[in-house]
């Protein structure tokens, strides 16, 4: 049987992506981010540092998240975000905007 679930991805950001991304920055929040529901983090620039998981490059990481639909879908992708901490980290606000109205 095929779930009905659809998904969002975030891409969290170093400060200065793309021209000239801060690297070394710790990333923090990592476990409160993944108890939120339907949510998977895949790392793209990182490392373990002497204190914990740091950013290595641009694209640090995607937070994706599932949902019933894109609204719901959304709103874990965007929740779990706001638990991770990165210094300068950025991503985008409107990513699946349109089709979770």
């Amino acid at each position: 049987m095929f779930s009905t679930d659809v998904a969002v991805t975030v891409v969290l950001a170093s400060e200065g992506y793309p021209e000239a991304p801060i690297t070394g920055r710790a990333l923090t929040g990592l476990e409160d981010a993944l108890t939120v529901p339907g949510v998977t983090i895949a790392h793209a620039a990182t490392a373990r540092g002497d204190n914990g998981l740091v950013a290595t490059g641009g694209r640090v990481l995607s937070v994706v998240a599932t949902g019933a639909g894109f609204a719901e879908a959304r709103s874990r992708a965007y929740e779990a975000l706001s638990k991770i901490g990165l210094d300068g980290g950025q991503y985008r606000h409107d990513i699946a905007e349109k089709v979770a109205r």
